[in-house]
């Protein structure tokens, strides 16, 4: 009787304020924590490495807190209680980090630290909503909706939240924690205690299936007939160092080398993400069109074009750049985000498809941990590049990783077509 409950597309969105205010925080915690930290530590590399930390802790913790919230049963469920704890303890600590970064470099790490625990509290749970409200048939359009607001939640970071950090380095970190903790109220109040697909959710919830992936199957990967396969979890892993770095260190390229204003850096950060959301529909079909793989190569072939050509930009290292300059950093930004559309779109899809439908969920788990995993080291080796060649190493570094992971995509395949095609002559 209670799997044939409406679907309610209500619900869905007051779960998307959650992923709203999550992509809100971490983007603009990407891109500001390190000009932050650039107060206290003059090293790009060790400034990535502390960005890495969340990264780190997602690895670790994120697919232990989801299967936790799997099994515990409390009156208020098995998601909320660790919203109530994660999402208003982030919502605080994000709003403290401004403060403490102005008594000193420990109390802004222990203060940093904390944001960070919080949010990996609650973010498998509160991703979790979607699928426990949602009958599978309806999951990809409640997906859609979900990554419509967290987009949505990006761009308001790079575009709105920028411009407030120019006006007080406070108000941006106050605003953002506010939009948090009111999405923590919506949700408190608008959720299932005893949600109705709870029981299907469990097997398609994709960022906890990374442990079991990493436990379970990782070793699989060695065989034969898995070559292709990592060779394509290979080239998601190299070209994710190339674009998280990018994400965590171009801010400090804008402001310690084009002496841009702080909050000019991240507005312009933005039109990157401004070009991903409008073209992940077109891309996503241009997908269908021509192959998965074959478009996300061309984006690995563009996009280092684009990347490798910023630093040759007219632009005046030495006093702050003009309007027009900045605009032009911020045109070729956006056609570097239909570029990322191109792959980033294609790349889930891909992974899942690779198993077959019984193998779905082993190969989500393998994609999360490829990803997620490149995000921990990234920021700190394309700060090290920029702190042993200069700052524009940054583009070279991301460019050549976008290149690696041609290789790696069109060799991996070509594999996997190729055994398709062996299957089906057997068949």
């Amino acid at each position: 009787m209670k799997q044939h409950m409406p679907f309610s597309y209500g619900k869905i969105f007051a779960i998307g304020s959650g992923f709203f205010a999550l992509m809100l925080i971490w983007t603009f915690y990407n891109a500001y924590m390190p000009l932050i930290l650039g107060d206290y530590i003059e090293s790009r590399a060790i400034r990535g490495a502390i960005m890495g930390l969340d990264n780190l802790l997602a690895v670790l913790l994120i697919p232990i807190i989801g299967a936790w919230s799997d099994k515990v049963d409390t009156k208020l469920g098995n998601r909320l209680p660790f919203l109530v704890v994660g999402m208003p303890i982030a919502a605080l600590f994000f709003i403290l980090i401004p403060y403490g970064a102005a008594v000193t470099l420990w109390v802004l790490l222990v203060v940093d630290i904390i944001f960070l625990l919080a949010m990996t509290i609650y973010r498998a749970p509160v991703i979790a909503l979607m699928p426990d409200h949602t009958p599978p048939d309806k999951r990809s359009t409640a997906n859609g909706i979900i990554n419509f607001m967290g987009g949505i939640g990006a761009l308001v970071a790079l575009f709105g939240l920028s411009t407030l950090y120019g006006i007080d380095r406070s108000y941006p970190f106050i605003i953002a924690g506010l939009l948090l903790f009111l999405a923590f109220m919506l949700l408190y109040f608008v959720v299932d205690r005893r949600p109705p697909y709870v029981d299907s959710s469990k097997e398609d919830l994709e960022e906890v299936k990374a442990t079991q992936s990493f436990f379970h199957g990782l070793g699989k990967l060695k065989k034969p007939e898995f070559r292709g396969h990592l060779f394509i979890l290979i080239a998601i892993f190299i070209y994710f160092i190339g674009y998280a770095g990018l994400e965590a260190q171009f801010t400090v390229y804008a402001v310690e080398y084009l002496n841009m204003e702080e909050s000019t850096a991240g507005f312009t950060l933005g039109f990157f993400s401004l070009a991903f959301v409008i073209f992940a529909i077109p891309a996503g079909l241009l997908g269908s069109k021509l192959g998965k793989a074959p478009t996300m190569l061309i984006g690995l072939v563009l996009l280092p074009i684009i990347f490798v050509s910023i630093p040759f930009l007219p632009s005046i290292s030495t006093v702050a750049p003009s309007i027009n300059q900045v605009l032009l950093l911020q045109i070729v930004l956006f056609i570097g985000g239909i570029a990322w559309s191109f792959i980033n779109v294609q790349a889930y899809p891909l992974v899942s498809d690779l198993g077959g439908k019984n193998k779905i969920g082993y190969f989500t788990g393998l994609y999360y941990l490829f990803s997620m995993a490149s995000s921990i080291v990234a920021p700190g080796m394309l700060g090290l590049l920029m702190d042993i060649f200069s700052h524009p190493s940054l583009f070279y570094g991301a460019s050549v990783t976008f290149l690696i992971a041609f290789y790696f995509l069109r060799k991996g395949s070509l594999i996997v077509r190729q055994q398709h095609n062996n299957n089906s002559f057997s068949a």
